[in-house]
Parts: structure tokens; sequence; C-alpha cells
């Protein structure tokens, strides 16, 4: 960061502004010391500041000067087990932004069927964290050649914790089935550039927003993190190359580390390792896939001129079990009852976009960090007038006066799928001669995503 030359202006404090040595003078000035950084007292003192993030930034800023390094946190998890947390992602964890979180059910409307399926965001994002960590431990312990530093892990822990901070309410039901009936409506959904909106890239503009309005950047340097290039390898991690399809930010011979987190090649990663296991241990269904044992088998190999993370060939069987997992969970996800529940939560927000206006927080940061899966009670226990139809799904919903099925086709290609179109302009149009409303009772929607 610039240093000023000039006389300080604490009015006009912002992240852009200090450099160490204004950082320096403050602590002079006001004669803090070491012993009295309480976060709490200090943020006290800086109340002139006007804005909390300048605040925090000047807080952590102090620490760094100090070289005041908090102590990890021991986590205790169900799928995990106990769980070392490194300070700067306690941190992270510790921010509005991840906080959040907590409140966005990882399987969305799959909750109001399998009655254990009440895990968030907030424990996934941790577990994959963990996993990346423990992932690259074990690499760096079978191939020091590899020279992964505790620079790389740390990174990697930091990608697998944020992967998830786009998400929106209902996890996969937001993007998948909500911003695409926006977008049929007019509405302004596309992302930055008039990109396509996915829950990655809001991932991206999620993670920028929360280490610029919690000041963490001072902290990421004490950890030894070198900005900015590290939080661009780390966005590149979550959702892959920045610009023109090429990683920029670690060398080709460490190209097997943007395979942990999100894995562009095959698909296999420690984000799928830690759904697969939360998503079976709260759905109540029986996985044999053994990520702790794929860990043992895997190394770092050439394949054609290019570095990857590779499996040992008795590892075939393990893998079988892996995409076995997978598509159990996907027939939970895509029972009949809980795709009528999701389109009835769909339809709902649908409704309520006018009023609530949700489709204008998914460019907005801040808004968007109070969006979560309490917008179902806030429709539910509304008494405005312009929520009354969104009201009346959701109370059917809880009545379990659900949409109904009338009928299913097996497709196996493109041509299958116009076919089932067709079938659906028919079916409508008869049930229109009998007078029922044909929204409420005919949808469509692919039983399995494998993309």
């Amino acid at each position: 960061m610039a240093s000023n030359s000039g006389q300080m202006s604490e009015k006009n404090l912002t992240t852009k502004d200090w450099g160490k040595e204004e950082v320096a003078k403050f602590i002079k000035e006001h004669d803090i010391k070491e012993t009295n950084l309480k976060m709490s007292d200090c943020l006290n003192r800086l109340k002139k500041f006007e804005k909390r993030c300048e605040r925090l930034w000047l807080h952590n800023s102090i620490k760094a000067h100090f070289k005041i390094k908090d102590e990890p946190k021991v986590f205790n998890d169900p799928i995990h087990g106990t769980m070392e947390i490194h300070p700067l992602l306690v941190k992270i964890i510790d921010t509005p932004q991840f906080q959040r979180l907590r409140h966005i059910k990882q399987l969305g409307g799959t909750y109001y069927v399998f009655p254990g399926a009440s895990h968030n965001r907030f424990e996934h994002s941790i577990g994959v964290s963990h996993l990346a960590g423990e992932f690259l431990k074990t690499l760096k312990s079978k191939q020091p050649g590899l020279n992964i530093t505790e620079r790389d892990i740390l990174c990697v822990q930091i990608a697998g914790l944020c992967h998830d901070l786009g998400h929106g309410p209902f996890s996969h039901l937001f993007d998948d089935m909500l911003i695409p009936k926006l977008k049929e409506q007019g509405k302004p959904v596309d992302g930055p550039g008039g990109k396509k909106w996915t829950h990655e890239q809001a991932s991206l503009s999620m993670f920028d927003h929360m280490v610029d309005v919690n000041g963490l950047e001072p902290l990421m340097e004490l950890y030894g993190l070198k900005l900015p290039g590290d939080c661009e390898f780390i966005k590149e991690m979550i959702g892959g190359p920045l610009n023109d399809g090429q990683y920029e930010y670690r060398p080709n011979n460490k190209a097997f580390l943007y395979e942990i987190v999100a894995n562009k090649t095959n698909g296999i990663d420690v984000d799928k390792f830690d759904y697969f296991a939360r998503d079976c241990y709260h759905l109540g269904i029986k996985a044999n896939f053994d990520h702790r044992r794929l860990f043992m088998f895997s190394r770092v190999m050439k394949v054609d001129g290019n570095l990857h993370i590779c499996f040992r060939d008795k590892e075939v069987n393990n893998l079988y079990d892996m995409f076995h997992t997978r598509i159990c969970i996907h027939r939970a996800c895509k029972h009949k009852v809980t795709m009528s529940i999701q389109m009835m939560i769909r339809d709902a927000l649908l409704k309520a976009d006018g009023e609530l206006h949700l489709s204008g927080a998914i460019n907005d940061q801040e808004a968007y960090t109070k969006l979560t899966d309490h917008v179902f009670e806030k429709i539910l226990h509304s008494t405005s007038v312009p929520l009354e139809e969104a009201r009346k799904i959701l109370e059917r919903l809880v009545c379990r006066d659900l949409y109904k099925l009338v009928g299913e086709a097996k497709l196996k290609d493109q041509p299958g799928l116009k076919l089932a179109q067709e079938m659906i302009d028919s079916l409508k149009e008869k049930l229109e001669k009998l007078g029922g409303d044909i929204e409420d009772i005919v949808s469509f929607y692919p039983l399995l995503r494998f993309s």
C-alpha cells in the first residue's frame, strides 16, 4: 500500500491511503501498546473512523505491526472429527459474509422430505477447507520434491473455505431453478460483464467483498500470503482461470494445486469428498467411498506434459464407490416429492421478487449478504398484500398440499427432450379444457444433472 508523505487525515482513512509508515505513526501518536490490543478496546478507540471496514483494517494493521499471531482453534465435526483450524481461517469464518452460510441449507428443499438433511453450507465449507489441507499435507509428506509450501497449503485451505460464499437461498435451487425463470421474465440477473450468473462467480465477488469490508489484507500478509497475487490464486482455485483460459498465479510445476478444491480436469476433488460423506450422513444413506484411503494412494505425476493428481490402479473400486455414492445422493435430491417442494419454493420466490427485489440483490454484495433461507419465513409470516400469492404457496407447502406428479419419462438423448416437451404441451392443452391451474400442475425438470 502506498505511503502518503503529507499529514495524515484520520477522517479520510481508507485501506488504500495508509501504508506501514502511517500505521506506525498512528500507533505512536495514540500510545498503543501490544498489551492493550483487545479487539473491543481497540475498536472503541478507533470510533473516530466512520466506516467499520476502516476500523477493522486499522486494527488488523496494528496486529500485523506488532506481529501478533493468534493460536489455531479446534473444531469438532460429526464427519471429520477433531479439526485444527488455522487462525487466519478462523478470522474468515468470523465474518458476516461467511456466517451467512449458517442459514443456507446444503440440500435446499430436500430437508422437507429427508428430515435429517438439516445441514448447511457453513459446516460443509469448513469441512472442505479441512480436507484440502489434509490432502495437500499428505502429498507433501509423500512427495517432498513437489516443494509444497505452508503458503500453498494456506491458500488452498482458504479456497476450500470460501468456494461456496456465493450460494443463494436453498443452494442449487437458486441458480438452477430460480435464476433461469427470473431471466425469462426479463429481470437483470446476469453476472458481471453480462456473463451468465453462477454461484461460483458470485463466490469470487463475495470473496473480494469479504476481504475488503473486514480489513483482512494485513492479516493475510501477517500469515505469509503475498498480495494481491495469492488472492487471485485463491479465486482461480474456486472459479477456474480468470483470463484467457490460462492459470496465472502458480507455475506449471504446481499446476496440480488447482485440482484440490474444484478439479476442472476430472471433477474428483475435496468439495465432493466432503459433501459425499456429509450428505450421506444426514440423508441416512450408507456410503462406502473412503476419501482418506484415496489420499494415501494419490501421487502427482506428469501426464501429457502436465502435472496432475493421479490415483493408484488398485483404487479403482474405491472410485466406483465414489460415483455410486454420487448417484445415490442425486436420487434423493431429485426425488419426485423433493422436486415438487423445490418448485413450490421457486414459484413463491418468483412471485415475491417484485416486493423483495431478490433479483436486484445478486450483484449487490451488501444486499446479497442478507439474502438467505430466511426469505422463506419472511414470506410465510408476512401480512403484505403484494406477497399474498407467494405466501399462499408456502402455506400449502407447510400443510403438505404439494404439487402433484402427473407423469414422468426417462429420456436418453436430445430428441427425447424435444419429445418430452411435446408431451407436456399436449398434456397442458388437455388439462386446460378441465379448467385447472396449469402452472400449478405441470412442470418439467431433468432428473439428473451431470455437469
